[in-house]
């Protein structure tokens, strides 16, 4: 199977995963700022998540363009990874219907571990499939941010025990690190390199 089918399916559930989100924020009765008021945790629940689905289309997008082809354990990793990815509605909802309450805090980081855990599986079987020389494992190099993030994830659910916001800080830290433009598997689908 081509790629491009894997990355139309792909793009369909995170645009599906986005909508959910959206569609969890409940409108307001009333006509003034105050009645927003309430809203606030749910809203900025809703953008770390937003930034970290489009993060991931991102990624994922500079990721399939470095396959060939696409065999059957790609599409398993890459469902496994849609998986978690799928859990963001009720998880992002959850924690912000509950202003960071410690619990739904911790279940937020253990799923943008289990998502990170699983786009390095996805990761790593396009590396195998793609044998020595493989051009996305030139392009990653040593990942550090790959290796960073789920060290982070883990620290902020821990960290729930004792300091929610503690999570929410290194949540939104690992978010801003990947915020920043990865260029790498685009330099070296570049015919020059550079």
């Amino acid at each position: 199977m081509g790629k491009n089918r894997l990355e139309a399916f792909s793009d369909g559930v995170l645009a599906i995963i986005i909508t959910i989100m959206v569609l969890e924020m409940k409108v307001p009765h009333g006509d003034n700022l105050k009645t927003l008021a309430p809203l606030v945790p749910v809203f900025m629940s809703y953008v770390l998540s937003f930034v970290y689905l489009g993060i991931y289309w991102n990624n994922h997008h500079h990721m399939l363009h470095t396959c060939i082809r696409v065999t059957g354990g790609i599409l398993w990793a890459n469902l496994h990874l849609l998986f978690w990815l799928s859990l963001f509605p009720f998880v992002t909802g959850w924690m912000g219907e509950n202003h960071f309450a410690a619990l739904p805090t911790a279940l937020y980081g253990g799923v943008l571990l289990a998502a990170a855990v699983a786009y390095w599986i996805l990761q790593q079987t396009i590396i195998a499939m793609q044998g020595p020389g493989s051009q996305l494992k030139t392009a990653i190099g040593n990942d550090w941010k790959g290796k960073l993030s789920p060290v982070l994830y883990a620290l902020g659910v821990v960290s729930t025990l004792q300091w929610p916001w503690v999570a929410q800080a290194l949540y939104v830290a690992v978010a801003l690190l990947w915020l920043v433009p990865d260029r790498r598997i685009e330099r070296s689908l570049r015919p020059d390199g550079a």
